[in-house]
């Protein structure tokens, strides 16, 4: 269900864009300006940062608590404080006992650590890699489309442009008639 905030931003929106197309519809001949401009980039804008905070949503809603708890990991396993505080439990372990079975068990310690920890940045990178793509193929979507509108505006405008030149042709042949 929609929060109340997002159903007035629809509304704010859909009204936003019917106002601009009415005045286009109104003034024809009028060339935009940079407010039109902006007011069409804002439109994209919002449509697309809709379209990015649904995929969001979703992508939320699926994720699981070791989903989670994976993207933490790697988050702080890439992070200064990690760094400063495990140089720190190494140091400490080494001053406290630097005996031969001391440094196996750190050694192993380290080892395991290393690996259920690299297990758990590889989740959080593979989950990422699909937002990603979701991201990737939502732009690709908007491009084709965008693309799609373009080459329509050009074919309407090829059409008004034989138009004119058909009137032109008409309108030159009643000022100069040609006598047999």
């Amino acid at each position: 269900m929609k929060s109340k905030r997002s159903m007035n931003s629809d509304y704010d929106h859909t009204a936003n864009s019917e106002l601009l197309l009415k005045e286009l519809e109104k003034y024809p001949n009028r060339k935009p300006n940079e407010d039109d401009i902006k007011r069409v980039a804002s439109m994209v804008n919002e449509y697309k940062g809709s379209i990015k905070a649904h995929l969001l949503e979703q992508q939320e809603q699926k994720v699981r608590q070791g989903e989670r708890f994976a993207d933490w990991v790697a988050k702080f396993g890439g992070s200064w404080l990690f760094v400063i505080n495990f140089c720190l439990i190494v140091i400490v372990w080494l001053a406290y006992d630097s005996s031969r079975n001391s440094l196996f068990i750190l050694s192993f310690c380290l080892s395991v650590f290393t690996v259920f920890q690299a297990a758990m940045i590889q989740m959080s990178q593979n989950r990422q890699a699909i937002q990603d793509k979701q991201e990737q193929l939502l732009h690709i979507a908007i491009n084709y489309k965008a693309e799609k509108e373009n080459l329509e505006m050009q074919e309407k405008l090829h059409k008004i442009d034989n138009q004119l030149q058909a009137i032109e042709n008409h309108l030159t042949s009643l000022r100069n008639p040609k006598f047999f």
